[in-house]
């Protein structure tokens, strides 16, 4: 199976990187603002949309407010950003919101944090595959036909391309993501020359249409509820920001000054291209309705359930640009792509946030481990999972999804700047050098702002999004803390159960005698060579076990012992309902019953095979009695290989494999010059021997 998958696994992720090449994988600020700021950047393609969407429950009357909305949204981004750049500087190790809450406010509070933030990371994917795929689909018909399909398969290759390592995904992200930002700043600045300079005037698409309010003439609480539910859905901005403070390990040195400079440039460029599109949207009159069907109307009359939406970004760039343009289909293009490339924020977020739970064992152990291009490739293939399961439920609807979105980074947002507050006052109460305590003071004071605001904020989001499906993200969340409570106390327990005891314990005192069975089913090589091995161990006791299920071979077996003259005891276990496993598993109980302090050593001969179908054939009795054994006190099971010739030449094609470069393996420079890479051989062999020895050979019928 190796030389199978081999060629396509290079083909796709690439050759195997060494664990000392890590530091060649760091990035630098021009690849980590399309790595870790995509999101946000992408976020301001669909936020303003969800703004006029809420208010357009009112009608176009309650239009005007969203500039208001949007200054409040500004505010918000920059109290964030200088927030977190306090972060990075106090925590640079990468442990972000987590780290922060957990070292700060409790185990508690900073498990509550990382709930939120995995929540929050596969909603990511999930809402900016669905909001890309709805860009595409304006001009593609056949995804919008094939929306969740389209959604999967791009959620399929940008896990490819992110197992192919963050340096590399990051190269493949940065042009789309570049363009992007151009396109748009371009559409501010034509957009602001036509209208302000040469005073002309832009419509939109949808400039003629009305919308039939669902409330009209909301005044009082009713207003204000809705303009908290606009401001909610255009917190979307925001979303992707806490992720630079997870990766700052990716950055190069120096880490933290990197990381804190790449946030304010994306928190400078999110506004920016927030509030511009904002001021586009209504200078050209766009409208937009929650259900547009029944609710847009043009020339009296419903648009139908035919009509297709398109997001605000689109119609204004037509109302610009021009429908058609080669500047609206390069901005149409690059919208959809970088919405698609937003999920790579996620991509490197969750993977690395999952590493650091399950190195403090909340999390399984296996997220931990880097993968062939030192990307920590199971929590790719985790997050990529989780997220197509949310798409395929909610049939890849951005504005569905949307709805789950914000509650779990306003949760982070919190807790996080309440922990750094607590941070500054522990430093404060130790800190005498006056020069330290007032930059303390100041960063303590921008925290503690930024605790209040985004604390607000997601009571704002809580009361005005909870029924309209911020529910299900707080379940979400309350599994992950239960699951990874539940992990964290199974590994305390494993750990304290297996810890070394300072004092003697019955672990380290010696058997009183080790009783070992060979166990047999006919006379052949394998049972030779595994009699030899027993004798060799010198046990206080050995003998050969078969069990009866067929009179005549046992009959035959007997009398080859005896004419052989094998000085080893045969002892023949019968079995009428020609069960295998079950006789050996009771007579093993019944001699550490008779003799507790004793040890019995289960000797296996199994076959070495050298292709994956002839596992099928052979050695199934013995994976299910060894599976019986390890649940079974005080036995100990030997396995010993014989090698059969197909073997032999699968170690050969092992070999020529180690010898072999894959499509891929060699990317730069001749091979010798290239330090040489450590042999694949040694590999395959162990990865051959010890799938035959877990396959292994025949404890009984072979």
């Amino acid at each position: 199976m190796s030389k199978l998958t081999d060629v396509p696994k290079r083909i796709l992720i690439g050759r195997a990187l060494r664990s000392d090449r890590l530091g060649e994988t760091l990035l630098p600020k021009r690849i980590a603002l399309p790595v870790f700021a995509s999101d946000p950047l992408s976020s301001v393609a669909y936020a303003p949309g969800e703004v006029l969407l809420v208010l357009s429950i009112a009608g176009v009357s309650a239009y005007h407010f969203s500039p208001w909305i949007a200054v409040a949204v500004v505010v918000l981004m920059f109290t964030v950003v200088a927030s977190y750049r306090q972060n990075v500087h106090a925590y640079p190790s990468g442990g972000g919101d987590y780290e922060v809450a957990n070292t700060n406010l409790g185990p508690k509070a900073g498990l509550t944090v990382a709930s939120a933030l995995l929540v929050d990371y596969v909603l990511t994917v999930a809402v900016s595959i669905s909001s890309g795929i709805e860009n595409l689909g304006s001009a593609v018909p056949f995804v919008v036909e094939h929306k969740v399909l389209c959604a999967v398969a791009v959620i399929v290759l940008l896990t490819v391309m992110n197992l192919r390592g963050v340096k590399e995904s990051g190269k493949l992200f940065a042009i789309p993501t570049y363009v992007f930002v151009a396109g748009v700043f371009i559409m501010i600045a034509w957009g602001a020359f036509r209208g302000i300079v040469l005073d002309e005037t832009m419509k939109a698409p949808t400039a003629d249409y009305e919308i039939k309010p669902e409330h009209g003439g909301l005044a009082g609480f009713a207003l204000v509820f809705l303009l908290l539910r606009a401001f909610s859905s255009g917190c979307a901005a925001l979303t992707g920001v806490e992720a630079i403070s997870n990766g700052v390990p990716a950055f190069r040195k120096p880490k933290s000054k990197n990381a804190a400079s790449t946030l304010a440039l994306m928190g400078a460029l999110a506004v920016t291209m927030f509030c511009g599109i904002i001021a586009l949207a209504m200078t050209t009159k766009v409208r937009m309705a929650e259900y547009p069907g029944k609710d847009l109307f043009h020339n009296g009359v419903p648009v139908g359930s035919d009509y297709v939406q398109n997001p605000v970004i689109s119609q204004v760039a037509e109302a610009v640009f021009g429908n058609g343009s080669f500047l609206f289909i390069v901005l149409a293009a690059a919208t959809a792509l970088v919405l698609f490339l937003a999920a790579n924020t996620a991509y490197n977020g969750f993977p690395l946030l999952g590493s650091i739970l399950a190195q403090d064992r909340y999390l399984p152990r296996q997220l931990h481990t880097r993968g062939d291009r030192l990307a920590f490739s199971n929590g790719i293939v985790l997050l990529a999972g989780a997220a197509a399961l949310l798409v395929v439920i909610y049939g890849a609807d951005s504005t569905r999804l949307i709805q789950l979105y914000i509650v779990g980074v306003f949760v982070s947002f919190t807790l996080s700047q309440i922990g750094m507050v607590r941070h500054w006052n522990r430093h404060l109460r130790a800190e005498r050098d006056q020069a330290k305590r007032r930059h303390m003071i100041r960063s303590r004071a921008i925290n503690t702002f930024g605790a209040f605001f985004t604390g607000m904020v997601l009571i704002v989001v809580l009361v005005t999004k909870f029924t309209h499906g911020a529910w299900v993200a707080l379940l979400g969340m309350v599994i992950f803390y239960a699951t990874m409570s539940a992990i964290r106390r199974h590994y305390d327990r494993v750990a304290e159960e297996i810890a070394a005891p300072d004092t003697p314990s019955e672990d380290s005192v010696r058997p009183s005698r080790v009783h070992s069975i060979v166990l047999v089913s006919k006379i052949h090589r394998p049972t030779l060579r595994a009699l030899a091995y027993a004798k060799l161990m010198r046990s206080d006791t050995l003998e050969a076990l078969s069990i009866n299920v067929d009179p005549v071979e046992t009959k035959a077996l007997r009398t080859e012992w005896e004419r052989r003259g094998i000085h080893v005891p045969l002892k023949i276990l019968d079995s009428p309902y020609r069960e295998i496993t079950r006789p050996i598993i009771e007579y093993v109980k019944g001699l550490r019953k008779e003799s507790p302090r004793d040890v019995v050593s289960v000797i296996i001969p199994e076959y070495v095979v050298g292709h994956w179908y002839e596992h099928l054939l052979h050695n199934q009795s013995a994976l299910r009695l060894k599976g019986r054994l390890l649940f079974t006190p005080g036995v100990m099971v030997t396995s010993v290989p014989y090698q059969l010739d197909s073997s032999e030449a699968a170690k050969k094609r092992a070999r020529k494999r180690s010898e072999w470069n894959a499509p891929g393996a060699v990317r730069r420079g001749p091979v010798e010059k290239r330090a040489k890479e450590p042999s694949n051989g040694n590999g395959a062999r162990n990865g051959g021997g010890n799938g035959a020895r877990n396959g292994g050979g025949n404890g009984k019928k072979s």
